[in-house]
């Protein structure tokens, strides 16, 4: 592994902690908006990993996906992805139960959607105000650092790229309706009774295979395209 790549890996594995708290953090205040406090009250409304971290989801998914290529097998395509620990919410505290546990699940994706937004806005400014600031941030799309521009400069946009990625990435894996991604409880909220038996009943280490051979295909479907788009309109900004 070359020393760029290994601290594109480091860049892209700090963003997915911040992103992963960023989304659960987001999950606990809507809940807590809305009437449950159960989160609030386990200080789930923090950006502090540490009380969002999963052993699986954090830190080995992402260590297999980063180290995977060295022993012959490639997870997602090296898109970094994973999960945190689940926000802790008890639904008969809302006043509309189906309505506010839909919002407080939507807050998660959209979360990460702000933080797409966010640096989208500082990547169309670099490319407007700095010289020669187009072509560093769409070089920077290719994974690639270059040479001789400024180190502080390229690190920033490089962040930013990366958040990009990483959070569209996140936004579209925690919308597959598998459990325990947030795509799961929208679709559980939608099924008659007896189906929501059957429904959490699914074992764990089926999800986890789904998430690996199913999701994998469909992120890469989604990601590609979305990606492209932004590209697109940071070419054209």
């Amino acid at each position: 592994m070359s020393s760029s790549r290994f601290l594109i890996d480091v860049f892209e594995f700090v963003l997915l902690l911040f992103s992963l708290s960023f989304h659960e953090c987001a999950h606990a205040w809507m809940a807590s908006r809305l009437g449950d406090q159960t989160a609030r009250l386990q200080g789930r409304i923090t950006l502090n990993p540490m009380y969002h971290a999963d052993p699986v989801g954090t830190f080995l998914f992402p260590a297999l996906i980063i180290f995977g290529p060295l022993f012959g097998f490639n997870l997602f395509s090296g898109l970094l992805i994973g999960w945190a620990k689940p926000t802790p919410v008890i639904t008969r505290n809302f006043r509309k139960i189906v309505r506010d546990d839909n919002l407080t699940t939507l807050a998660g994706p959209a979360s990460n959607l702000v933080l797409v937004f966010v640096a989208f806005i500082l990547l169309a400014i670099i490319c407007v105000a700095v010289p020669d600031g187009r072509m560093l941030v769409l070089s920077s799309f290719g994974g690639a650092l270059v040479p001789g521009a400024p180190a502080a400069l390229q690190a920033i946009v490089l962040l930013a790229v990366l958040a990009i990625e990483v959070n569209l990435s996140l936004f579209f894996f925690n919308l597959l309706p598998i459990p325990p991604l947030d795509g799961s409880r929208l679709l559980r909220n939608t099924l008659p009774y007896n189906a929501v038996q059957a429904y959490d009943r699914i074992p764990f280490w089926v999800s986890y295979l789904l998430m690996i051979f199913v999701g994998g295909y469909i992120l890469m479907a989604l990601i590609r395209p979305a990606l492209s788009l932004v590209f697109f309109a940071l070419y054209n900004v």
